[in-house]
């Protein structure tokens, strides 16, 4: 009798503590993706090829800053938002880089193209005023060379990340404030 009281203890305690355990380092998600802290909703693993975590049913966030630097082994760009990180897809793309609204080719530096897609988002406010006035910025930074808004049409808004080589990279989501990362491998 004490052996199946101490189990059925046992088998509580552990599902108790597993069902807390959300949002804990490392733990994964049904899209592969490591959940990373309180701050952090989640972290893709490094990777070459295509990131599609989509939000279909949520309304637009606004784009209101974005940010590039260096770090030690990576680049890094920074999309902040108003009040949570849209959908997004991401994925290295050829040659010529278009314009959305357009399709004027546009040409963006380096010998590979990061496109990071950002859906329902908005980078202008609703009377059509820009919210990042910044839409094209040379870098000096060792991979990322260049990067450029070339999509802020319908709820879509585009960046393309001009860099020395297609090289891994990894997205990364925070939450306070609401922030799209992308670390891009030296």
């Amino acid at each position: 009798m004490r052996i199946r009281q101490y189990a059925t203890a046992v088998a509580a305690t552990a599902f108790i503590a597993l069902a807390g355990c959300g949002g804990v380092l490392g733990e994964r998600d049904g899209a592969g993706q490591t959940v990373a802290g309180p701050d952090a909703t989640s972290t893709s693993e490094w990777t070459a090829g295509i990131i599609d975590r989509p939000q279909p049913d949520a309304p637009p966030a606004t784009l209101l800053a974005v940010r590039t630097d260096t770090h030690e082994g990576f680049d890094r760009i920074v999309f902040e938002f108003d009040e949570r990180v849209p959908g997004y897809h991401t994925e290295y793309i050829d040659q010529p880089v278009r314009k959305c609204g357009s399709g004027k080719v546009t040409q963006v530096g380096g010998d590979g193209w990061l496109e990071v897609r950002m859906y329902p988002a908005n980078a202008h406010t609703r009377e059509g005023r820009p919210t990042v006035t910044e839409r094209e910025r040379l870098t000096s930074l060792p991979v990322l060379s260049e990067v450029e808004l070339t999509c802020d049409f319908e709820a879509v808004v585009t960046w393309v990340l001009g860099v020395g080589s297609p090289n891994r990279y990894r997205v990364r989501e925070l939450s306070d404030p609401p922030r799209l990362i992308v670390d891009v491998r030296h």
